[in-house]
């Protein structure tokens, strides 16, 4: 899985022979440094550029261009070089950009000899600046690691190499562009703007996070059998956030990894130069839909005021469902930011005190102790700056979500947003559905909703078994298989509310009778398909009828008459809710099960299972693609969904319908009486 870097934040490197891409909306010089290890140039023999191209393990282009391949072979550069960092200059010149803030931000990524991405870094929140350190491969302890650096410097070239150490900057920098200049470095035309499949980092720049999707969210599977939050090998997406892509737009399974690819904005392309470029919602902008509404300009030191919907859309469902998909992912970007720099703060620390023990004649006497709280108060501020920084993307971020929470309709919003009180059975599916909450341990107060696409792409599994959250480890066993049919019952009520009638069908298998207190809303108001199937003869019956289904559809779609199926034939999406697997199944049941599971989705029937995996330990690895094959939730709050950009452990909270609540019955009695209209 590729790693799209923000400003500060590293990644290892598992490959030393490499190739560094580099893509511009304007020819670019592009070159290298080497340093040792306290990032110093020994000279401008240390120094890769157009007019001298090759060093020891380092070729770079010998042209100004909008695209780049440098080569790197980190095992053949010399012992006493620990930092290779790759900088990018505008080539000067009457005519051409003054800065990096006139021309599309640079995208850099770092790949193998297959051209498999390994990390990447789209350079955002430069303006006059004519040269930047995009990027440094380092050494530490042995190991390589790549950097995201973005260190602009408005006096070019020559400032550039100066900060690096080199005496004769001026002199080299004046050298390279004169060989851009003569042409001895031959520009190129500016590459066609990128397509969206082609370039999902430059996408997802934002300037303020320094900071993803497949039609799902969090593709990265963070627990055994769990996916991302929205989609992708965790879910489904929309075109993350919009994910499922968690996966294009949020969950298709899930939506910002598609959070689902097939809604997600298309990126523009690159404005004329003149002025700077604005990259803090890339995902919200499109040419397409008509222009959202914009909030008015803040106040200097203020807040921008948010406004609900202001994402891209054809309605405001969907702006609403890109907006959320946007949040979250400036939210994981944000928070990987000042994740990164507090880890740089610390490691520049560590180094600093090694360089001081390092030297005999400084580890006692007052210049050693000046030093060493020298070192400690950078740390301090830098840790400072950046918890500023986050607290003032929170702080925007938490306005926004209580401007938008309460816009949401049924469909994404909670149990106890008003909305509910005023709700009537819709006469079309929405775009997703909210399945909880998300949240990070810096942002307790901030909750961005877990929305997943429709029509459902996966199965769920709601975890009855001891989860790895603080309230689920003292919970005994009956309590959480409890909360367990309770949030299931929800996420029914919730996916039989958001369908039009008769539109939505669930059966319900409770072998042992175990979750009939939690049932009883649905069973009390009518909207099942039947009673719950008890005993091994129920489960035998639910499963025959519905496999049966699952091959006669099949049958027809193959066979070109997907249009002459029987008389009378359900023609609606099925859920079946499974509780206390494997109790009342055999084997024969246990492998329907798995063939619902696998074939179910693709011809309208899905599954819920409430379940302890333990529970089916029996079964060994038998089990483990039905598993993994479902999206799993808990009834608790667990940190057990991770993003597939930083990989952030996001803590899932269900959405429950509040205690002593009547909105469950007020809806569900809505959602029978319009059945039953259907029905005549």
């Amino acid at each position: 899985m590729t790693a799209e870097l923000v400003r500060g934040q590293n990644h290892p490197l598992s490959q030393v022979r490499l190739e560094v891409r580099i893509s511009a909306g304007t020819p670019i010089v592009a070159g290298a440094t080497l340093g040792d290890d306290s990032g110093r140039i020994h000279g401008v023999e240390w120094v890769a550029h157009p007019g001298a191209p090759v060093l020891p393990g380092i070729e770079v282009s010998r042209q100004a261009a909008a695209d780049h391949r440098l080569a790197v072979d980190l095992d053949a550069v010399a012992a006493d070089v620990h930092r290779v960092s790759i900088l990018l200059a505008l080539p000067s010149g009457v005519g051409g950009p003054i800065g990096f803030g006139s021309v599309a931000a640079p995208f850099v990524a770092v790949t193998g000899l297959d051209g498999a991405e390994v990390a990447s870094y789209t350079i955002t929140g430069l303006d006059a600046e004519s040269a930047v350190v995009a990027l440094e491969l380092y050494r530490r302890q042995g190991a390589w690691k790549v950097r995201a650096v973005g260190q602009g410097y408005a006096g070019g070239l020559t400032e550039l190499l100066t900060d690096q150490g080199l005496p004769q900057a001026h002199e080299l920098a004046a050298g390279i562009q004169e060989a851009v200049a003569l042409g001895v470095a031959r520009s190129v035309a500016a590459p066609p703007p990128r397509t969206t499949d082609g370039d999902r980092s430059r996408q997802a720049a934002a300037s303020t996070l320094g900071q993803d999707q497949s039609g799902s969210p969090y593709g990265a599977q963070a627990a055994q059998g769990a996916t991302g939050p929205y989609g992708g090998a965790a879910g489904q997406g929309p075109g993350t956030p919009g994910s499922s892509d968690p996966g294009a737009g949020y969950p298709t399974g899930s939506a910002p990894a598609d959070p689902s690819a097939g809604n997600q904005p298309s990126v523009p392309s690159a404005p004329p130069t003149g002025g700077p470029i604005d990259y803090r919602h890339p995902r919200r902008r499109s040419a397409v839909p008509p222009p959202p509404p914009t909030a008015p300009p803040a106040q200097p030191g203020q807040l921008t005021q948010p406004v609900a919907g202001d994402a891209t859309g054809w309605s405001m469902e969907e702006r609403l469902y890109n907006q959320v998909w946007g949040m979250f992912e400036d939210l994981a970007r944000t928070t990987a930011a000042y994740r990164s720099a507090v880890d740089f703060a610390d490691t520049r620390r560590e180094n600093e005190l090694d360089q001081i023990l390092s030297d005999p004649r400084s580890r006692i006497g007052g210049q050693a102790d000046a030093a060493r709280e020298a070192a400690r108060a950078k740390y301090a501020q830098l840790v400072e700056q950046a918890q500023q920084a986050l607290d003032r993307d929170l702080a925007q971020l938490t306005a926004e979500a209580d401007v938008v929470e309460p816009a949401l309709p049924p469909a994404y919003a909670r149990w106890d947003n008003p909305v509910w009180q005023a709700y009537r059975v819709p006469m079309e599916m929405p775009m997703a559905l909210r399945l909880g909450d998300l949240h990070l341990p810096e942002s307790e107060r901030l909750r961005v909703p877990l929305l997943m696409r429709l029509p459902l792409e996966r199965g769920l599994w709601i975890d009855s078994g001891r989860t790895g959250s603080s309230d689920g480890s003292f919970a005994d066993s009956h309590e959480l298989r409890r909360l367990a049919m309770e949030s299931a019952v929800a996420h029914t009520a919730r996916l039989l509310a958001v369908h039009p009638a008769g539109e939505f069908t669930v059966h319900v298998i409770d072998p042992a009778g175990s979750g009939a207190q939690a049932l009883a809303p649905l069973v009390r108001t009518g909207v099942l398909a039947g009673p719950p199937a008890a005993g091994a003869a129920g489960v035998a019956d639910a499963l025959g009828r519905l496999t049966q289904r699952v091959d006669l559809v099949q049958m027809a779609v193959r066979g070109g008459a997907a249009d002459s199926l029987p008389p009378g034939f359900d023609a609606s999406q099925q859920l079946l809710v499974v509780n206390d697997f494997p109790h009342g199944f055999d084997d024969r049941a246990v492998n329907q099960l798995r063939y619902l599971a696998d074939e179910g989705p693709a011809v309208g029937v899905h599954l819920m299972m409430v379940a302890d995996r333990e529970d089916a330990g029996g079964y060994g690895p038998l089990l483990d693609p039905l598993w993994r094959g479902l999206m799993r939730l808990t009834p608790v709050p667990d940190d057990h969904l991770a993003d597939p950009w930083v990989g952030h452990a996001w803590t899932y909270e269900p959405a429950l319908v509040p205690l002593g609540s009547q909105v469950l019955e007020h809806v569900l009695t809505q959602v029978a009486t319009a059945r039953r209209t259907w029905l005549r």
